[in-house]
């Protein structure tokens, strides 16, 4: 087969889609996908090579990626790699549009889908264009000044709704470029991953932003797909460097969420060659801390491990990367996880963590199959196969099903949908049906029986669905599987009930599944006539004799639905008569699924249902709104599936009915018909929906009953005749399959040679699939054109005498007229060909053709035949002006006219909509029932055929790239007429019919714009409102579609943008009307969001134009088009060079346009705004802004409009960079600065080689001379962890542009910046407006301006200073918030200005404004606090410590000096800490100088100056890290800081007594005791404490450890919120470190602190180590239990709290071992139980009477705690097993019962115990009795039920 094919087309072809082959024209395909492919080689290359970017490459390309839609990747190998190639240089150009690089991506990853078509022989890609192309894009430079605009940057004016749809169509840039990346990165070469690793590494500054964007690349690019003789030079260069940094991160940064992915698709690609046990117990510790789980009571959750938790798909794939192996111990962790969370997913728990636990369970099965099919069924390819030691075997398939059942079964009936758990019910059943399926039966077989628990249905049919081809098709694993079939399909049936909508959806989708696997045929006869058959079979056999009797009553309970929804029952009379969506919905169900099941009948059951059908049908009289359109659905399901014996039945009878009734004439012209005469009608048109030839035999008949109905006078009738017309038509008109039945052939021969039980779920062979298609013969076409000849024409001809005033009709008949023709046109619409015309030329130049392809859809068109579509054509535009100007109420008739029209134009035999939902359903069928394992298509064969015509509607559908020719353009504008006509209803459906046009012709819309247009025109004085709103309407477009305001194409935009602002003088434009405001409003929004900087530079390089040449010249099929001569792509160069002209031509002109506009004094202000807005959309970073512009915006900035002034300040931020000239840089050698050699180990941190960058205060740069030789490095990450290759400074300061230019030397634009900037009465008006504040409270400090500012003493010096220090220096010294706001962003501007002044300038600069910050920061307030700190943090930003050595000495000077209260104090340490926080690693010299200032001053009263301490103590110590290969710091170090303080906290750590705070907030005057400044000091490190947890990456934690007895102490037990501040924190501060991760070795130190704390006097402190521990455990469960004496531990350490005297903490240790018992941390052994029965069995001591007044005793017992101790102990295994019994249970419970009447407490534990015991157990308790024998039973009974109050 094969090889004919190759011969056939020439080549060999890569992939192509098989079902083409399966068409009833297939033998015509090869020969057009050949003329396509070669016309496609021959343009496209031709178009590149002439360089002609728009439209010739653009169209092409188009047309390839609908080429790869109709016929796969049906071409040869050498052209697929060189369109790969074409395609990889055309998507990296330089400056290409991102739209168009948008749309070549998508194409190329198309063509990169199947990675196994191509090896890397084939194929090698560069990385290095794709990197930049991905950072010119993602982190571009220009952007956030408005130079840039992406499809959806952030705007001025955007709500919250524009947000989510830019977030929408942002992804899809950010999307496309990743997943080109993926795509890509199979084929980067081997030395690929080197050169990255040099680029990336230097970024990684663990403190800096920069670490996100290098390990985010490190994840999009590394190659993980490399062969294992190369993996020296793949991940075994950075496997063991990023592993180590992970592991050494313990607070979630955001950047771990990328490693984590890298990890999972490297374990993914190369499964087998990477040993990851060490690591296992981590992965799992992590994965589990990533889910979020809520533990314990009093748990604080941070908020950053819920933002950047691991993404699961990608934990899915990693763990089932990591199964199987020789050392099993992923399964082992796997099942532990599972058991630890499975009492999660129990039902009755809810909330945020549970989608991800479902998404967990749903997606890891899926995961596993797609393992197991590419290691045992997937084709082998170039990809690295499995080993065979690392493939799953059977028995770890079966260890991972077994693990995830129980949470599966759980999760079945989860408060998320039972959606999931089908999902993974399905996949697991692949693997091991005996195991899965069996369970889930058990659980339906009761749901199908209760009545009360609907819910448990739906979920218990949705997972069987799921399952339903495993159990059907049984095979050895699960041979009895098929015997459940009839038993569920019959105790289904009652489902299909009326009054619950949800249960009857899933039980038509539940019998639907299991009938289409599964041939009902009744075989019972084979038992005697065949001897060969196995037990189970045999039992399948006999019980298919029940097949008919379950048709039979499915069709009694269709009845009575159908009986229960007749229109008198279900509404009023007032009420619609449509039928609700939920009715359709119904009627959908029953259709389809009445009609499988007859699909799959055998003829025997057919007639009997047939009968039965036929009599309900003709016995009762139906409405034809709901109930009718029901029982006519069922009708035509017999009638599809054996046309001759339902037609025979159907069409005399309906033909009789019709007769006696219509034989009287008055009948023809009631307006309400005999309800009988529609009934039939409806009946007879939908059974006539068959196979046309069936029909021919009754022609006469329908022919004759079409006479007789069409012009009924009653709308209903008319209709009803007109789809029977419509249905005919269709019938015979149109190609389509058959029948569907799951067997080619039928089940028709006798059970002696074919027995259908052997075909139960069996697959379609796609090879044999043996379609029936219907072809129209000729007798159908004749019939076809008589009917056509009949009806339309006389209608055709009297709307013609209409239309030319001949002839008078009334509206009913115009409209009755009108519905027969769109019948017509329905029905024989694929017979007529399309409409004729001239093509329209001139809109568009190109060099190459842009011609249509026409597929052939197996319809030769009759030439001899009139050609309707062009009569109705004719005479409908006849008809339109007609009524337009005489009738334009006439509202019905105009639609059914725009219907028509939108046919006419698009329509050849199927709708798109109808199309894209079929597709849709089909996806959805494919995936309820597909067999992902085995693959290949191995569907049921009535989908296959589905897809086979899904196929052929597709090619029907296809319409790209057609000619607009003048027919087209006649319609269109008549469209446009009727979009801008009187009534609204009008206007709306012609736009929706207008924009899918404007989508389908090439170039039409430059056609149509200038008539739109002409409606907005203010010199047009003859418009009206509705036209204007129309016109406006037109230009906004659908929310999908082409919108006509902003093509991205100068010549339209330089159209419409001056065009929509002019129309703001038009008559017609009322600013009164909202509608109007509101559709200028949203046009603006569109335009904004939607604009995307359009390109200037449309230049090809060379390297594209050679691989267009190689791809015209090799490989069949040989394009007919010749290589351009030298002639031709001179003259494409020399075009290309003029478009580009051009462009920068229109940009000028529609700029001038715009500002005209603004300058008219008429213009309201609403136009003002949208063309500012406009004009600030033109900034671009690659052509300078026209002066006048400059001039506009710069007045702007003094605009009486808050708007305008917006605007202006970002414009011009835009300009001072497009003005801003460029400095020269020099590299530089790190080696040579420092005299040491770079070293060969890899180092990273503080080494010698990058100390020179730090902060040293010996030697600053303070003089000219020092200045020039200091090297300054701007960027803060630079030398941390690596040099990078070429490491650059600014050149010195007489090679860069000299400052302070005079006027005359400057450009025209900096002249006019420069005039206004010194224009004092300017500078003070733009201060003043500066200074008033916009929305009072929610002003913040503002990088806008901030930009402006800062590109102003950039590019002009100090020019300006002068006028400004005035200014300043009033503005410092007010206090208002506005005012301080304005001067902080001036000053942040100045100081990074600066950047490139002299030093004498710097140095004047910093006189200046030293007092004047010290000023500032003396006036702060509570408003301004955060504007400084932003301004310093701003001005320090990316820029040397050493330059800014002025204000960082001034900073420090006095932080905390008391003057001005505290409150001054905490801000300025606030501003000092945001400019520190800046320079994180490179400043340590004055981190030490603030430690030592701040340490004496740790004891502060004041809470504000506390927290901003323990904030500040954060960034000090945040460079103290512990990642690998990394130096210890020169900055403070936590270690040294805590010794220190233990110190000075000595009074508290010696007493034994808790810690109270009994602290005043106020100085006392003298010298406190030793213990309240102890006091004092500890509130400050836990703020420390609590501040650092969310911020560090590591935490510090043998530190940590030793103050955990310190916080014990304090720690408070009542959930008590009016608690001090004291306790409060202490106990947030526990539970943040609870939730740490540990590593194995800091574990017996935790433990040993644990264990002292336990033994403490305090009983507080005691029940807090319990709930520490809780925390601890769960957060850290792998990492405990792969170290058994830890657990030991823990163990021992519960169970001695249990014997506690205190009862709170015996009741809290008995509720953590519950918790530990529970997540399986700790197992219910012999040992455990025998220890606790013996507890329970300490006497107790006789009670003593008293003497009356004697003091009770309060202190119990020894005996009795440690009777207590055993009870609890007891009561905690029973809790432990909340939602199932296990073997042990029920003698536990005895024991306990033994103990109801003992003293308190334990008669109260006991109680709660059993109470909780039966609101847990209470669900299931059918199946949970059975584990109790009946003497337990009776003993429980006694216990559950309450005693009886009388007793």
């Amino acid at each position: 087969m094969k090889k004919a094919q190759s011969d056939a087309l020439g080549f060999a072809p890569q992939k192509d889609i098989v079902y083409n082959k399966l068409l009833p024209y297939a033998d015509k395909l090869d020969a057009e996908s050949n003329d396509i492919l070669s016309k496609i080689k021959g343009n496209l290359g031709r178009a590149v090579q002439l360089r002609e970017i728009w439209p010739g490459v653009l169209f092409w390309t188009r047309k390839l990626s609908t080429y790869m839609r109709l016929y796969g990747r049906k071409f040869s190998k050498e052209d697929h790699v060189l369109f790969i190639k074409l395609l990889y240089e055309l998507v990296t150009i330089q400056g290409l549009e991102i739209s168009m690089m948008q749309g070549l991506a998508r194409l190329l990853i198309n063509l990169l889908k199947k990675r196994e078509l191509l090896s890397r022989e084939d194929l090698e890609l560069p990385w290095r264009p794709l990197y930049e192309l991905h950072d010119r894009i993602l982190f571009s430079k220009t952007e956030h000044l408005g130079l840039n605009w992406f499809p959806n940057s952030s705007r001025h004016r955007s709500s919250a709704k524009v947000i989510l749809l830019n977030l929408v169509h942002w992804c899809s840039v950010e999307s496309v470029l990743k997943t080109l990346v993926k795509s890509c990165r199979p084929y980067f070469s081997e030395a690929a991953t080197q050169e990255m690793l040099n680029e990336w590494r230097p970024l990684l500054c663990p403190f800096d932003v920069t670490m996100q964007r290098a390990i985010s690349y490190f994840e999009l690019f590394l190659p993980t797909t490399l062969p294992p003789e190369l993996h020296h030079k793949g991940f075994k260069l950075w496997f063991d460097e990023l592993v180590s940094l992970w592991m050494s991160v313990q607070n979630l940064p955001s950047w771990e969420i990328h490693l984590v992915n890298l990890f999972a698709r490297l374990a993914n690609d190369n499964i087998g060659y990477i040993d990851w046990d060490p690591y296992i117990p981590k992965i799992f510790t992590r994965i589990l801390r990533s889910l979020n789980l809520p533990v314990g009571t009093s748990q604080m959750i941070v908020p950053r491990y819920i933002t950047n938790a691991y993404d699961i798909s990608h934990v899915v794939l990693w763990v089932s990367s990591l199964l199987g192996g020789p050392s099993k111990q992923a399964q082992a962790q796997l099942s532990g996880l599972f058991n630890s969370i499975t009492s999660f997913f129990h039902p009755s728990n809810h909330g945020r963590w549970l989608m991800k636990l479902m998404k967990l369970l749903q997606r890891l099965p899926a995961s596993v199959v797609r393992r197991l099919h590419r290691e045992r069924y997937r084709k082998p390819s170039w990809l690295t196969p499995i080993p065979d030691s690392h493939k799953l075997t059977e028995e770890d398939i079966t260890d991972f099903v077994q693990s995830m059942m129980q949470p599966v079964l759980l999760a079945m009936f989860s408060k998320t949908g039972s959606l999931d758990a089908a999902q993974a019910l399905q996949n697991l059943a692949l693997m091991r049906p005996e195991l899965v399926i069996p369970p889930v039966l058990e659980k339906t077989y009761p749901a199908l029986e209760t009545l009360t628990e609907p819910h448990q249905l739906t979920a218990t049919l949705s997972c069987m669905i799921g399952v339903a081809r495993s159990l059907v098709s049984g095979g050895q694993r699960f041979p009895e599987g098929p015997t459940h079939m009839l038993p569920l399909l019959m105790r289904a049936l009652p489902g299909v009930d009326p009054n619950d909508f949800s249960k009857c959806m899933i039980t038509f989708q539940f019998i639907a599944t299991f009938v289409t696997l599964v041939p009902l045929v009744d075989c019972s006869s084979a038992l005697h006539e065949r001897t060969d058959l196995t037990e189970v079979e045999r039992e399948m056999c006999s019980a298919s004799a029940e097949f008919e009797d379950f048709v039979l009553q499915f069709m009694d309970r269709c009845f009575a639905l159908i009986d229960s929804s007749t229109l008198e029952q279900t509404r009023e009379e007032t009420e619609t008569e449509k039928m609700t969506h939920l009715e359709s919905l119904v009627e959908l169900g029953l259709s389809s699924t009445f009609s499988t099941i007859l699909t799959q009948c055998s003829l025997d059951i057919f007639k009997v249902a047939l009968e039965k059908v036929f009599n309900f049908a003709t016995t009762n009289i139906f409405e034809t709104r709901v109930a009718g359109r029901m029982v006519a659905d069922m009708c035509r399901a017999t009638a599809k599936c054996h046309p001759a014996e339902s037609l025979k039945m159907f069409v005399p009878h309906c033909c009789n009915a019709i007769n006696q009734i219509a034989v009287n004439e008055e009948v023809l012209n009631e307006e309400e018909l005999d309800k009988e005469l529609l009934w039939n009608l409806q009946l007879l048109s939908e059974v006539s929906r068959v196979d046309g030839d069936k029909i021919l035999r009754y022609r006469s008949e329908l022919v004759q009953i079409l006479q007789l109905t069409l012009h009924l006078k009653c709308k209903q009738g008319y209709t009803l005749a007109c789809n029977l017309l419509h249905h005919i038509l269709r019938s015979t008109a149109l190609i389509y399959p058959t029948e569907y039945c799951s067997v080619p052939g039928g089940f028709h021969q006798p059970v002696g040679d074919y027995l259908p039980i052997k075909d139960w779920g069996r697959p379609g062979d796609l090879w044999n699939l043996d379609i029936r298609w219907h072809v129209p013969s000729t007798e159908e076409m004749s019939l076809a054109f008589y009917l056509l000849d009949l009806f339309l024409q006389p209608e055709l001809q009297r709307l013609q005498r209409f239309a030319k005033g001949e002839q008078d009709m009334s509206r009913d008949d115009v409209l009755l007229s009108l519905t027969i023709i769109q019948h017509c046109l329905l029905g024989a619409g694929g017979l007529m060909p399309p409409l004729k015309g001239e093509p329209i030329t001139g809109l568009v130049h190109s060099m190459v053709d842009l011609n249509e392809t026409t597929l052939y859809t197996g319809m030769e068109y009759d030439k001899t035949r009139e050609n309707y579509r062009d009569a109705i054509c004719s005479v409908m535009k006849q008809l339109l002006h007609y009524i337009l100007e005489h009738t334009e109420d006439d509202t019905k008739s105009l639609f059914s006219i725009i219907k028509i029209i939108s046919d006419l134009l698009h329509f050849k035999g199927s709708h798109k909509h109808e199309f894209d939902s079929r597709w849709k359903s089909f996806n959805l069928v494919k995936k309820s029932m597909e067999n992902r394992l085995y693959g290949r298509k191995q569907h049921i064969r009535a989908l296959l055929i589905d897809r086979v015509m899904l196929q052929h509607e597709l090619r029907k559908l296809t319409v790209e790239g057609c000619q607009y020719r003048s027919i087209h353009q006649e319609l269109m504008r008549d469209l446009l007429r009727l979009s801008t006509s009187t009534y609204s209803q009008v206007r709306t459906r012609a736009q929706s019919v207008l924009f899918t046009a404007l989508g389908t012709y090439n170039f039409c819309c430059r056609d149509l714009i200038p008539h739109v247009l002409e409606f907005l025109n203010p010199d047009n004085s003859s418009v009206t409102q509705q036209q204007f709103k129309g016109a406006l309407y037109c230009l906004m477009g659908s929310h999908s579609g082409v919108c006509l305001a902003n093509l991205h194409d100068w010549e339209c935009i330089a159209q419409t943008w001056p065009a929509v602002v002019r129309s703001g003088l038009s008559s017609a434009m009322s600013l009164e009307k909202p509608s109007i405001v509101r559709l200028f409003d949203d046009l603006a929004d569109k335009i904004h969001r939607q604009y995307e900087t359009i390109g200037i530079d449309f230049s090809v390089p060379d390297e594209c134009c050679a691989v267009a040449k190689q791809l015209m010249t090799t490989g069949n099929p040989f394009p007919d088009d010749h290589v351009p001569t030298e002639d031709e792509a001179a003259e494409g160069l020399n075009r290309q060079q003029l478009k580009n002209t051009e462009s920068i031509e229109k940009y000028k002109q529609i700029i001038a346009d715009l500002l005209q506009g603004l300058n008219n004094r008429n213009m309201p202000w609403k136009f003002e705004h949208i063309a500012i807005g406009f004009l600030s959309l033109l900034l671009r970073d690659d052509h300078h802004l026209p002066p006048a512009a400059v001039t506009f915006f710069v007045k702007s900035l003094n605009h009486d409009s808050l708007y305008v002034r917006k605007v202006a300040i970002s414009a011009v931020a835009g300009i001072m960079k497009q003005i801003k000239r460029p400095h020269k840089k020099l590299p530089v050698s790190p080696s040579e600065l420092c005299g040491e050699m770079e070293q060969s180990v890899m180092i990273a941190g503080d080494r010698p080689d990058n100390q020179w960058l730090q902060y040293n205060s010996s030697n600053l740069p303070r003089t000219q001379q020092e200045w020039d030789q200091c090297v300054f490095i701007e960027k803060t990450h630079w030398g941390y962890y690596r040099w990078p290759r070429k490491l650059l400074k600014y050149a010195p300061e007489k090679e860069q542009p000299r400052q302070n230019l005079s006027r005359e030397e400057m450009t025209e634009r900096e002249q006019i910046i420069f005039d206004h900037f010194t224009d004092s009465v300017f500078i003070n008006q733009f201060i003043e407006f500066l200074s008033l504040e916009d929305r009072k409270g929610k002003d913040k400090f503002s990088p806008r301006r901030f930009c402006l500012f800062k590109g102003l003493f950039r590019n002009f010096g100090d020019a300006f200073l002068p006028l400004l220090r005035p200014h300043m220096e009033r503005l410092v010294a007010d206090s208002h918030e506005s005012k301080q706001r304005c001067v902080a962003e001036i000053i942040s501007g100045l100081i990074r200005g600066c950047k490139h002044w002299s030093f004498s300038k710097v140095e004047s600069l910093w006189e200046l404004l030293c007092p004047l910050l010290h000023t500032a920061l003396s006036n702060i307030t509570i408003e301004t606090y955060a504007d400084w700190g932003t301004c310093i943090a701003t001005a320090c930003e990316s820029r040397d410590p050493r330059k800014l050595h002025w204000l960082f000495e001034m900073l420090m000077e006095s932080p905390v000096n008391g003057e001005g209260g505290s409150f001054v104090d905490a801000c300025r340490l606030y501003v000092l800490q945001g400019g520190l926080a800046q320079q994180e690693w490179r400043v340590p010299e004055l981190l030490h100088r603030l430690l030592q200032y701040l340490e004496p001053k740790l004891t502060q009263v004041y809470k504000n100056v506390r927290e901003r301490i323990g904030s500040v103590l954060t960034y000090i110590f945040m460079i103290d890290v512990n990642l690998p290969f990394t130096q210890p710091t020169t900055s403070p170090r936590i270690s040294d800081f805590t010794e220190r303080i233990l110190l000075q906290l000595k009074p508290l750590t010696e007493g034994d007594e808790e810690i109270q705070n009994h602290v005043v907030e106020e100085n006392e005057v003298g010298e406190q005791d030793e213990r309240t400044q102890a006091i004092k000091l500890l509130k400050t490190v836990l703020k420390w404490l609590i501040a650092s947890a969310g911020r560090s990456f590591t935490t510090a934690v043998p530190e940590q450890l030793r103050l955990l007895p310190l916080l014990f102490k304090i720690a408070p037990v009542e959930n008590d919120e009016s608690y001090d501040e004291l306790k409060k924190d202490a106990k947030t501060c526990l539970s943040l470190m609870s939730q740490g991760l540990l590593y194995t070795d800091q574990i017996p130190t935790v433990l040993n602190v644990l264990k002292e704390i336990a033994g403490s006097s305090s009983w507080h402190a005691r029940y807090t180590v319990l709930t520490y521990l809780q925390i601890m455990v769960f957060y850290n469960l792998f990492t405990f239990m792969s170290d058994q004496k830890a657990v030991n531990d823990v163990r021992a350490l519960v169970i001695k709290l249990l014997e506690d005297e205190q009862l709170e903490v015996r009741e809290m240790a008995a509720t953590t071992l519950s918790g530990f018992l529970q997540c399986n941390f700790l197992s219910m052994d012999a040992p455990m139980q025998a220890h606790f029965e013996a507890l329970c069995k300490t006497r107790l001591p006789k009670k003593r009477k008293r003497e009356l007044g004697s003091v009770v005793d309060t202190i119990p017992s020894a005996d009795l705690v440690r009777r207590h101790a055993g009870v609890l102990g007891l009561s905690a295994c029973i809790l432990s097993s909340p939602y199932d019994v296990p073997t042990w249970m029920p003698q536990l419970l005895m024991d306990l019962s033994a103990h109801l009447n003992d003293t308190q407490p334990i008669e109260m534990t006991v109680k709660k115990t059993l109470s909780n015991f039966r609101r847990t157990h209470h669900d299931n308790w059918q199946q949970h009795k059975q584990q109790f024998t009946d003497d337990q039973l009776l003993v429980l009974t006694d216990l559950l039920v309450s005693p009886c109050y009388y007793a």
